[in-house]
């Protein structure tokens, strides 16, 4: 393993193929949640993967049970209220968005179980998704209390239609891996017990084709997000300037108690 992701130490990886690398969301006790750490390390890693000489396709995938289960609470908790962590946590965000938009190496993800939050940016904007039958997406931003940002405003409508991305987004039904699959959400949906040797078969396709090609490819379609960006960085900009209302105290209270929220009812916008 190359040193250089030795100090990823909330992310695990591995080579399952040649020239292949594979990056695994490594909490599994948690159901791969990203905390504050986590969401750094995951943002930052993809500049290295960028510069790797001896990776051609990049997997990513999750421990246990779950791809991602998004951001934990302690880290929604840190935001509540703090304009200076908010600040910080925006420029995080649109980093890990633009790293992976602009990393030259075709990355697949291998959708297994829950997948949300900041795990789920990897997972959608992946170049090629695969999500197993036991996938469960959903964005949850409103369901918390604060507007979907991340990447979902920039792709979900370009992968699956604005009529789509309006009602997922906006009552934050899950998805489960074949629906995602149907409306094209996703690239493909597999048998969970061939969900990785899916991944890896496609992967080293990659690796093993013309390397020029494949990234002048992807820098190239990638373009239609990268004309998107106004609408992400919008998008992800109400998200943390919801994390200094009331609506998020009561987004994380509802999920900690197992119950339906009580969103104030009045808005002044």
């Amino acid at each position: 393993m190359s040193d250089r992701y030795a100090v990823y130490d909330r992310l695990k990886f591995d080579y399952p193929a040649e020239r292949v690398l594979r990056m695994t969301f490594d909490r599994p006790q948690t159901f791969n949640s990203v905390d504050a750490e986590t969401h750094t390390q995951m943002t930052d890693v993809w500049r290295d993967i960028d510069r790797d000489p001896n990776v051609n396709a990049v997997i990513v995938t999750g421990a246990g049970k779950a791809f991602s289960a998004g951001g934990d609470f302690g880290l929604i908790e840190s935001l509540t209220g703090n304009f200076d962590q908010v600040m910080a946590t925006w420029k995080e965000a649109k980093d890990l968005v633009y790293n992976i938009i602009n990393c030259n190496k075709p990355i697949i993800s291998a959708i297994n179980g829950p997948a949300a939050g900041a795990g789920l940016v990897v997972g959608i904007l992946a170049d090629i998704s695969i999500a197993g039958k036991k996938a469960k997406i959903v964005d949850g931003h409103p369901r918390l209390g604060v507007a979907a940002g991340d990447v979902a405003p920039i792709i979900w409508p370009l992968l699956c239609g604005m009529a789509k991305a309006k009602y997922y987004l906006l009552t934050c039904r899950a998805i489960s891996g074949e629906e995602a699959d149907r409306i094209g959400l996703v690239s493909m949906c597999v048998e969970d017990e061939v969900l990785q040797d899916t991944a890896i078969e496609i992967a080293s396709e990659l690796a093993n084709g013309a390397q020029s090609a494949i990234r002048w490819t992807k820098y190239s379609l990638n373009n239609w997000l990268r004309q998107a960006g106004p609408i992400f960085d919008t998008s992800t900009a109400l998200e943390m300037l919801g994390f200094m209302g009331e609506d998020v105290k009561e987004g994380v209270a509802s999920h900690r108690e197992k119950r339906k929220p009580n969103f104030r009812k009045d808005c002044p916008i």
